[in-house]
């Protein structure tokens, strides 16, 4: 299980206002949260339980009728603003089981030391490929402190910004475990389906192995 905790606010998307993207046309609907909007949101008083309850939904209309200028203004309505530490104890204790919980978007040691000390079984540094603040450091940057920090203790895996095999080789190197890659992937889906996102993986394949052949490894 990945808890992104990078996500809380999104960062305003000035092309998606530009081009009046700010909510889903009919009869599209963000099926996977069908439960979770359906009623009207409960008042901060009365919401007492961790963010994770089942009982938590926002007001459906703010997702769907556009009232912000941008399409993530207003899906971000389904975030809780506010998780804690806390919050990550309860998805480890009640949620995962026998399942590792991966915590997604760590970006200096003190908090990866943090989500290791709530339960997490895994850490993956990323600035959600820079979406959020565009001065943010990059993630290979914030990489080696988080590995120095609770590499010996959990696996570190790394995103943002990996495009080409080198990239993958560069992580590996400062001491991730492994990458994960976003956009080449909806990019290759995009164009040519399935295939295309089989091309793309042989692709990167072939170029770490000639990276860590040139490298001497």
């Amino acid at each position: 299980i990945f808890l992104t905790v990078d996500s809380v606010r999104f960062g305003f998307r000035e092309a998606d206002a530009r081009n009046g993207w700010s909510a889903l046309p009919e009869p599209h609907r963000l099926v996977n949260y069908d439960e979770e909007i359906a009623n009207k949101p409960q008042s901060s008083e009365s919401k007492k339980s961790s963010w994770l309850s089942p009982e938590a939904s926002v007001d459906k209309t703010k997702i769907y009728a556009g009232d912000e200028d941008a399409w993530d203004q207003n899906t971000e309505q389904l975030f809780e603003q506010n998780p804690t530490w806390e919050d990550v104890r309860w998805l480890k204790r009640e949620a995962c089981h026998d399942l590792p919980l991966i915590i997604k978007g760590i970006m200096t040691a003190e908090d990866a030391v943090e989500a290791v000390k709530a339960g997490a079984d895994g850490v993956m540094v990323s600035n959600h490929g820079g979406r959020g603040l565009d001065g943010a450091l990059a993630a290979i940057d914030a990489l080696p402190e988080v590995v120095a920090a609770v590499g010996d203790k959990v696996p570190v895996l790394m995103d943002s910004g990996v495009r080409r095999g080198t990239d993958v080789l560069k992580a590996l190197a400062l001491g991730a475990s492994a990458v994960g890659i976003g956009k080449p992937v909806f990019f290759a889906l995009a164009v040519g389906g399935e295939n295309a996102v089989v091309n793309l993986l042989q692709i990167l394949q072939r170029e770490v192995e000639a990276a860590m052949a040139i490298c001497g490894v």
